[in-house]
């Protein structure tokens, strides 16, 4: 786990006020961490760690379905 993966782990924790850690390729919807009411609140913190505008219109459970797929995410909108 790299320290941005790391980063965002805390933040889904956080978010969804879970003690266990999710898997870096587990589903945070599936698994229970997120789900339409907590992810607008993971983006805000997203948002505010990594210095993003993460537009409402990628407000999609797929792109933020893990923590590996929220690295991608946020590696994508950093290029």
């Amino acid at each position: 786990m790299n320290q941005q993966q790391a980063l965002i782990l805390q933040l889904v924790k956080k978010v969804s006020k879970k003690d266990s850690s999710p898997g870096l390729d587990e589903s945070l919807f599936e698994s229970g961490y997120l789900d339409s009411f907590a992810l607008p609140d993971l983006v805000a913190e997203l948002e505010e760690q990594f210095s993003v505008k993460i537009p409402d219109s990628d407000l999609n459970p797929r792109k933020f379905d893990s923590i590996e797929r929220i690295a991608s995410y946020l590696e994508e909108r950093a290029a």
